[in-house]
């Protein structure tokens, strides 16, 4: 807030200095004035005190103090009431950031909500953020959104079980949604609550618990994610795979500032133009690697061969350079 109210002091303060040299070059000009005549001609002008004339004004030196008047005028309430409300927010800063907050909530589309900002939800919404998509962080504690709103991410203190915060969090309108609290039984809620107010959400939860992954799966969740389960074997993997967890690792991250692995939906037009993956790639010229063919049905093939046809509605699971990812991505969108 500190930072922001200097920017607004800077920026009013230019404002009036723009005003006031501009009067006071023009009235000297205009007028042949002396320099400190002209500069208090036009502060009496824009500050409405209303003395009288300090000389009497010609024709062209009327006309140019009207547009003193209406720029100048305009500049100085403009001044006032940046300066007025800056001071109201910094006094009453609760409540203007509560409705900011809202008002950011309110334009939220196909947005991810991340339901718990503990050790799971945090590293979530650090890569949502990363990705620069459109998420909501939902907690019940206070310090926890407080931390995400100092990485500067959407927050609320809200409890992710009750239905009315989760239509507040924009359930409705969301994409997907993110069951990261600690418990079960929790997490459970969480999925029935949302999937009951939007069926065509993307549920993705964690579990404590493994015999709780069918319960979760049951009651929606579309991904479940045991961490536990998979710490351990990755744990184990590293020791009696290294190398194939190193790759795995390459891939899932970025690697130097370009290299990324991303999927790539086939656009409807193809339908209507039906081609192979080769002479997918060949067109749009790029230089990616693709790993992996998801049809619509849900049957993954890997390294595709160049032959495979491909339809409306397949992913390619691509490995490259964030350029040619882009690239590929425009070219699928437009067929």
């Amino acid at each position: 807030m500190d930072r922001r109210l200097i920017r607004r002091t800077l920026f009013v303060a230019g404002i009036i200095l723009i005003t006031v040299c501009i009067g006071t070059i023009g009235f000297s000009l205009i007028e042949g004035w002396g320099l400190f005549d002209a500069f208090y001609m036009t502060l009496t002008t824009i500050t409405t005190v209303g003395y009288q004339e300090v000389r009497p004004l010609s024709r062209s030196g009327r006309v140019f103090n009207s547009f003193v008047i209406f720029f100048g005028v305009s500049a100085m309430f403009f001044a006032v009431g940046a300066m007025t409300q800056t001071i109201i927010e910094l006094e009453f800063p609760d409540r203007y950031g509560r409705r900011k907050r809202n008002r950011m909530i309110s334009q939220l589309q196909d947005h991810f909500v991340v339901c718990g900002f503990g050790r799971v939800g945090r590293n979530a919404s650090y890569e949502l953020q990363r990705a620069n998509a459109p998420f909501l962080v939902i907690d019940r504690s206070e310090a926890r959104v407080a931390r995400a709103s100092e990485a500067r991410m959407l927050a609320i203190v809200a409890d992710a079980t009750n239905d009315d915060d989760l239509r507040k969090a924009g359930v409705l309108r969301a994409r997907g949604l993110i069951a990261a609290l600690p418990s079960d039984a929790e997490n459970l809620f969480i999925i029935l609550s949302a999937k009951t107010l939007n069926s065509n959400l993307v549920v993705v939860t964690r579990v404590s618990e493994e015999q709780n992954e069918e319960k979760l799966r049951r009651a929606g969740a579309d991904t479940v994610f045991a961490p536990y389960t998979m710490a351990g074997r990755r744990l184990a993997e590293s020791l009696l795979k290294p190398h194939v967890v190193e790759f795995l690792e390459f891939s899932m991250s970025v690697v130097g500032p370009k290299i990324m692995m991303e999927q790539v939906r086939i656009g409807p037009g193809t339908q209507s133009s039906p081609r192979t993956l080769g002479e997918l790639l060949s067109s749009s010229s790029v230089n990616v690697i693709v790993l992996a063919l998801r049809r619509s049905d849900g049957r993954m093939i890997f390294n595709p061969p160049a032959d495979s046809p491909i339809m409306a509605g397949d992913f390619l699971i691509v490995l490259g350079d964030k350029s040619s990812l882009n690239k590929l991505e425009r070219g699928l969108s437009d067929h």
